[in-house]
């Protein structure tokens, strides 16, 4: 048997973001991995994160339950042949008591060495602790309740009981004859390729702050030092350390020295989410003094707004020694940043999302990717309000130029951005709305790229809206203003559809409402609504043009429409403007049935 075959790794916290990577870069090796979880189902999904991912071969789970006088089903007999333990388990949330955070934190590292020390096969148990609480003395073991106190009074419970934990760990190990490693690891950004994350806190929410226009300041100077550490090297590095023998009883500070400056990291963020990045610059001392509601930061997040270097030295010797190369950094905070807003900073983690160039424009997409089939949302809603339809239909949805998450300005951008958004294999286009202007426009300019046009709503064969739409800055005001109730009532009659319009709301918010005002006003030239029927008239391929029954087609397009060969009228019962909203389910089994 080669060593790989003989290793057997167990990960507590398996589930949390650094352990499913760590249990995937550990099976791949060809490590036997033991998955700890506290639940069946937090199993299974880290076995189906696992599969999403590439890995082929199966995985080991167990439940742990760390208030259990053993915290694994059977005890240390159960698990003979475990050469080497991964703790990720604890809590990384701020706000929490004192109470809480030792239970959390101190409580299963004390645990964890417990079990560790029966283990008669175990060669290393890695431990994580953290930048800036690493490196305590094991020696001052046990704290007094005075000294213990003052430093939960000062530091906050979640970074107090990691304190608290790096010396008890160090300590106990020690004493239980446990052969340990620590690493230190910086703040854990997303996957180095993807950008793939699930926290959102920390120097996450400051970034979110400023892509949604909250953010007043950003911390003043160069020598403000937040590292970061993209979760993969964190999962290649634990590996490889867990077998290192250079690495026993040793702790490691693992961070990009690379990492930019705080404030060039946040601004570098800003300008790739397109957003205002503030211009006001505060000093860390006076940001530490502040009361929380005029930073909008949890009081316990400033201590880390520190100029302070960390010995990373050792760190970079083992990564060298095992061939662990560290991914540019700048690039990975790109996809991170990317990641954090195609998923709305954690408000939207189901569905496959994600940020494409098209012509230069930075264009969000949801649902299939490369898919022939492309939804192009109207206005004012987004493609999240096609998710569900685009599921159905195995198709991606497109946020426009200048709308939903996608940058650019809108229709003058579509020059360029239309042939950028379309395959080399003809597409299927589905407009809504203002997207079947778009859709009509890449058929006339491109015919050899759309197979066919499907428009929903098409607007420039209906009534014209009201001469109000045309009143840009009155527009853009009322749109800044509504909530998600008031907009679906405004859409769809009813408040039924307020919860898959609190995103659209987000983006108005965030700054598409002047932009939609625009493309609003727009819609009522006669000139252009004239320019795309006679667009739409060249067009050779099929076409299918699909209304509610409550939001016809004028008559005379009707009639115009019926005498065309290649063109076919489709009314669904008792729908308006927004079938994807209303009649989800009869518009999906009507798009899939006229399928090409």
């Amino acid at each position: 048997m080669t060593a790989q075959e003989t290793r057997h790794a167990l990960v507590f916290g398996a589930s949390g973001l650094i352990g499913r990577h760590l249990v995937l870069t550990l099976a791949q090796t060809g490590a036997t991995v033991t998955a700890a979880v506290r639940t069946a189902e937090s199993g299974a999904r880290v076995e189906r994160w696992l599969r999403e991912h590439g890995l082929t071969r199966s995985i080991r789970t167990t439940i742990v339950d760390f208030d259990a006088p053993e915290i694994v089903e059977g005890g240390a007999a159960a698990f003979a042949d475990v050469t080497e333990i991964h703790c990720c388990a604890g809590a990384f949330r701020f706000g929490m008591s004192a109470e809480e955070a030792r239970r959390a934190n101190v409580g299963i590292a004390e645990k964890v060495v417990d079990f560790a020390a029966e283990l008669p096969a175990l060669q290393r148990l890695v431990y994580i602790s953290g930048y800036r609480v690493g490196g305590q003395d094991p020696t001052a073991v046990p704290w007094s309740a005075e000294h213990r106190a003052a430093v939960y009074k000062e530091l906050g419970g979640y970074e107090a009981s990691k304190v608290e934990s790096d010396a008890v760990f160090q300590a106990r190990a020690l004493e239980r004859r446990v052969p340990w490693t620590i690493i230190n690891p910086a703040t854990v950004i997303g996957d180095s390729t993807t950008g793939e994350t699930e926290q959102y806190i920390g120097m996450t929410k400051t970034i979110e702050q400023i892509w949604d226009g909250t953010a007043a300041a950003l911390p003043a100077g160069d020598s403000t030092f937040l590292p970061v550490l993209t979760v993969d090297y964190m999962a290649a590095f634990m590996a490889a350390a867990a077998v290192d023998p250079e690495a026993v009883d040793r702790a490691f500070w693992v961070m990009d020295d690379a990492t930019p400056p705080l404030q060039e990291l946040l601004t570098r963020a800003g300008r790739r989410l397109e957003a205002k990045v503030p211009r006001l610059r505060i000093p860390v001392g006076v940001i530490k003094r502040l009361p929380e509601w005029v930073t909008k930061a949890d009081p316990e997040t400033l201590g880390f707004l520190s100029s302070d270097r960390y010995p990373t030295g050792p760190a970079v010797e083992l990564a060298a020694r095992h061939g662990i190369p560290m991914p540019d950094v700048r690039l990975s905070i790109d996809r991170w940043v990317d990641y954090l807003a195609a998923h709305r900073f954690g408000a939207a983690t189901a569905g496959d999302r994600r940020f494409v160039d098209a012509g230069g424009v930075r264009t969000f997409e949801l649902g299939a990717p490369e898919s022939a089939r492309v939804i192009l949302p109207g206005l004012p809603v987004n493609a999240d309000t096609w998710a569900e339809v685009a599921s159905a239909l195995v198709a991606r949805a497109v946020d426009l130029p200048g709308l939903g998450l996608s940058g650019g300005i809108g229709v003058d951008d579509w020059g360029r951005w239309l042939p950028g958004l379309l395959g080399d294999e003809p597409a299927e286009l589905i407009g809504h709305s203002i997207g079947a202007a778009a859709a009509v426009v890449a058929a006339d300019r491109f015919p050899e790229r759309v197979a066919s046009l499907t428009l929903v709503a098409p607007f420039f064969l209906q009534a014209p809206a009201s001469a109000a739409t045309r009143l840009r800055p009155f527009v853009s005001a009322y749109l800044r203003r509504l909530d998600a109730p008031r907009l679906s009532r405004q859409l769809t009659g009813s408040e039924e559809s307020a919860a898959a319009l609190e995103s659209s709301v987000s983006d108005l918010k965030r700054g598409t409402a002047s932009r939609v005002a625009a493309q609003l006003a727009r819609a009522g030239s006669p000139r252009w609504r004239a320019e795309l029927r006679a667009a739409l008239g060249r067009f050779r391929g099929p076409v299918r043009i699909v209304t509610g029954s409550d939001d016809p087609l004028t008559p005379e397009a009707a009639e115009w429409l019926a005498s065309l060969p290649n063109a076919e009228l489709i009314s669904i019962p008792g729908a308006g403007h927004h079938p994807q909203l209303t009649h989800r389910r009869a518009l999906s089994e009507l798009l899939e049935a006229a399928r090409v």
